[in-house]
């Protein structure tokens, strides 16, 4: 079975060019998709106990072997080139508890990538009403993406991963800010309070739901991943 790396990120690290927020606090468990199902699989199964199993596309490669067990592939898809493809998203219907809502929240992603574009995982867009959230990396660089009721924030790596190499990626947002660790060292973050975050979206794994490939991209990521965690704080602000 796989393995769960989670851990708390650090919150005094030198390098920053901007501080990071003070105290990380998401430490509850509410999601954990391990993607360890055997090729041809439909279902991707959360091994959490909560129930929040998700809907693999038919476009996805499943079973594929990574260094700890298995792991889900994403093909290399051409930016902004139609046709959208639907069946290479993983996709986790909408549920309240998914929402970070007012609640500190976490999204741990262990992948591995030689591309410089694509979105990570996501629940709501750009403009969608009760905010959203992403973690994308433009120029093979992570970004982590916080919009609420109050403020959006976005903090960016300073340096790319798109190196072929496995990479454990954390991204945090708390009542005082957004946080990003990239295995392990708090590597980038931002002082802000973003408000609530709660809409009506479905949590999207490997791009966009809502996009046509001409006016709005779907953003597809391409590499491969190995497992992702979300975590709350049980307790709101």
């Amino acid at each position: 079975m796989k393995k769960r790396r989670l851990w708390m990120v650090s919150v005094a690290v030198a390098s920053l060019l901007v501080p990071a927020p003070a105290r990380a606090s998401a430490g509850h468990e509410i999601a954990f998709w391990g993607m360890n199902e055997r090729a041809g699989s439909s279902t991707m199964r959360d091994g959490s106990g909560h129930g929040f199993n998700g809907r693999i596309g038919r476009d996805i490669g499943v079973g594929m072997r990574t260094d700890s067990s298995y792991g889900y592939r994403f093909e290399r898809l051409e930016p902004d080139t139609p046709p959208t493809r639907p069946g290479h998203l993983a996709l986790v219907p909408d549920d309240g508890e998914l929402d970070p809502g007012t609640r500190d929240y976490a999204i741990t992603v262990r992948l591995r990538t030689r591309e410089h574009f694509g979105n990570i995982i996501q629940k709501g867009q750009a403009t969608v009403r009760g905010g959203s959230y992403k973690i994308q990396i433009p120029n093979g660089r992570v970004q982590c993406w916080f919009r609420g009721s109050a403020t959006a924030l976005l903090v960016t790596a300073p340096r790319a991963i798109n190196d072929g190499s496995w990479h454990t990626i954390r991204c945090e947002r708390t009542d005082e800010g957004v946080s990003l660790a990239i295995d392990g060292r708090t590597v980038a973050g931002r002082y802000g309070r973003t408000g609530a975050i709660a809409n009506e979206w479905p949590i999207a794994i490997g791009g966009k739901t809502d996009c046509d490939q001409v006016d709005v991209g779907c953003d597809y990521f391409a590499g491969d991943i190995d497992y992702i965690a979300l975590e709350v704080d049980e307790h709101a602000w």
